[in-house]
């Protein structure tokens, strides 16, 4: 992939008293600037193009606090895309020229972690750090040393047009539990017929999230680490495969769209022209089905995000979502680019967040968002969120797509014991090896 033309924004940044750490997780001596005003040097900062388009007043807030304390260091901010951060990410170490300070999606941690490519850090040295979202704190932690920071979390939530389940079953709101669901969906489905693809729930069958949700729901994992200090895959366990059973049911009785291998990257747009009655998606999903083009505006009102029942009479496991920012380990300027982590990562940049509805990294800021409509859903879901193995090996896991290799085959005709023995085989390939 070309990498990214970098839109360097230069402004006066940081430096700041910190604790230091090694590369290993140890900390090092404190670093002190006697006269923050004389530190001179350059910090680059990588963040994804959500802070841009989201909150490019957090950004500009911190900046401009920097510029104010250290108006001799230069900060060079640059946004990229998450379909292309990961291959400039992997060039620019590979050249010697990492950022100094990167954000990261919390799959994308481990290989990063395991393979020494940042920087330990001192957990003491941020905001609400003993108060983090265990969840998202997970990510950035690596044989119980940290090396990156929680940022914001996200999480999975049902997003339903209340209209047609007003018309269908006579209540716009959504049942709380699986059984009074289907019966709700099965009068949506009927009401509906004469829609060509309609799907009273659209859930996609490559859709490898909402399966390992079902899976965690009956007790089951993708995978687990055994007595002899090696992980191996567990989807082939009995508890795992009820659990991706009832998704595979799921999805071939309420998924009429033709095609079930399509993903969920366009599921919003699904719901936002009137296509499904319901979807499982993350919660900013619901302003793309009522942006113009990829949805429809008038559906402002008929939209709505609730908790997704689950199986057992308790509400579907949401995977944590969300991202982290990290330090790389060969930065010169450690100290400079831990503060700005610090300072973007504060109880004061939280808010930023949290007034906009984005879950922010600790549970103090987020209790309010708990009896929000807008972010209830989310905020309550995400305490008790599953997260992908903390192996070595995961991302290779991911980047094989054996997860959705194993749901397709599963679509095509392969049993589900069949296909979780083929794919347990694969993951204890992959999964405790370096990626």
């Amino acid at each position: 992939m070309k990498r990214q033309v970098l839109a360097a924004i230069s402004t006066a940044a940081l430096l700041a008293t910190v604790a230091g750490c090694s590369s290993d997780g140890k900390s090092a001596a404190p670093s002190t600037t006697p006269d923050p005003k004389n530190a001179t040097g350059t910090v680059t900062v990588w963040l994804m193009d959500d802070a841009q388009k989201s909150w490019p007043e957090l950004v500009q807030q911190v900046n401009d606090q920097f510029a104010a304390k250290y108006p001799k260091v230069e900060l060079k901010l640059s946004y990229h895309t998450w379909a292309n951060k990961i291959a400039e990410l992997d060039a620019a170490i590979k050249a010697n020229q990492a950022p100094d300070v990167v954000e990261l999606g919390n799959t994308e941690t481990m290989k990063y972690m395991v393979n020494g490519s940042l920087l330990g850090l001192d957990r003491t040295g941020f905001d609400n750090s003993d108060n983090w979202i265990k969840g998202l704190a997970d990510t950035c932690t690596y044989n119980q040393k940290l090396f990156c920071v929680p940022y914001y979390a996200g999480a999975r939530v049902g997003v339903y047009n209340a209209k047609m389940f007003q018309d269908a079953t006579g209540s716009a709101d959504l049942p709380q539990t699986e059984d009074e669901l289907t019966a709700a969906l099965d009068k949506v489905a009927q009401r509906y017929k004469g829609n060509p693809g309609f799907s009273a729930l659209y859930l996609p069958g490559p859709y490898w999230y909402a399966a390992m949700s079902y899976v965690t729901a009956y007790g089951g994992s993708i995978a687990k680490f055994d007595s002899s200090g090696n992980w191996h895959g567990t989807l082939h366990d009995p508890k795992s495969q009820q659990g991706l059973q009832h998704f595979v049911n799921l999805v071939k009785t309420y998924n009429k769209s033709g095609d079930l291998k399509v993903n969920e990257a366009k599921q919003a747009g699904v719901l936002g022209h009137e296509k499904a009655g319901l979807i499982y998606a993350n919660g900013w999903e619901l302003g793309d089905a009522i942006a113009p083009i990829t949805g429809t505006p008038a559906l402002k009102d008929s939209l709505k995000i609730v908790t997704m029942p689950g199986p057992n009479g308790k509400p579907l496991p949401s995977f944590i979502g969300g991202s982290d920012l990290a330090v790389t380990a060969k930065t010169q300027n450690a100290a400079l680019a831990t503060d700005w982590v610090r300072m973007f990562t504060s109880t004061k940049s939280e808010q930023v967040l949290a007034d906009k509805d984005t879950l922010p990294n600790n549970l103090t800021q987020l209790a309010p968002l708990k009896n929000k409509p807008a972010t209830a859903a989310a905020a309550n879901a995400v305490q008790d969120a599953w997260f992908t193995p903390a192996a070595p090996g995961w991302g290779a896991v991911e980047k094989q797509n054996v997860l959705v290799n194993m749901l397709d085959s599963i679509f095509k005709g392969k049993s589900v014991d069949e296909a979780t023995k083929d794919a347990d085989a694969q993951i204890d390939q992959l999964i405790n090896n370096p990626s």
